[in-house]
């Protein structure tokens, strides 16, 4: 067995204070995201989407945060995916940032609904002919003979759309999770971590502090 108790990290780089945090969840991460954005993260709008099946099973995979607004946060992907079955079945999911470089973490959850046709055609117009082919090409997890199966169903859709633009499967689209709950954790000294969280109320939203 692999010995992993020495891997150890102390966290000392910043702090999160109610001071000077904005009561505004969709503020404080958007001042976060800039700072990753500014940073050298190559991946700074990735997200870990989490759901759960119908037999209550959850599962986990990293999508790529598209665009965010009050409304709430915006990601694509096959509606006939895993996570799309799951989210068909329990519409509910939730989000996590990481940004080591800044030693954060935002865990966001919320309920999940489609978002429109018009608004899935469009982000799917701005996509590279390539990326395009594959929403069409593959078949999102679905067991597959071996991967030259999946470069030929590729190739023969280069064909088909050579000629013209393709347009979004109906089988491809966007979702938005409606956040309800935020948390912000800043990494601290003696793992006494910062951990502030949200909480979505009829007047607005209220915050407090949790222990790490």
């Amino acid at each position: 067995m692999q010995d992993l108790h020495n891997i150890r990290k102390e966290y000392i780089l910043l702090e999160l204070d109610e001071a000077n945090i904005n009561p505004n969840p969709f503020k404080q991460f958007s001042d976060w995201l800039d700072d990753a954005l500014s940073s050298d993260n190559l991946y700074p709008n990735t997200m870990i989407l989490s759901t759960v099946s119908a037999e209550n099973r959850p599962s986990s995979r990293i999508v790529l945060l598209k665009q965010y607004s009050e409304k709430g946060f915006d990601f694509f992907t096959n509606y006939k995916s895993k996570k799309g079955r799951h989210l068909e079945n329990f519409g509910f999911a939730s989000l996590l940032f990481f940004w080591p470089e800044f030693q954060r973490q935002v865990r966001i959850e919320g309920k999940v609904e489609k978002l429109s046709a018009d608004k899935s055609d469009e982000y799917f117009l701005k996509r590279p002919f390539e990326s395009q082919v594959s929403a069409w090409a593959s078949p999102q997890s679905n067991i597959i003979p071996n991967r030259r199966t999946l470069i030929d169903w590729h190739e023969e859709f280069k064909s088909v759309f050579k000629d013209t633009l393709p347009k979004r499967p109906p089988h491809w689209g966007g979702y938005r999770l409606l956040p309800d709950l935020f948390e912000f954790w800043q990494g601290r000294e003696n793992r006494l971590h910062d951990r502030i969280e949200y909480i979505k109320e009829k007047e607005g939203w209220k915050f407090h502090r949790l222990a790490p």
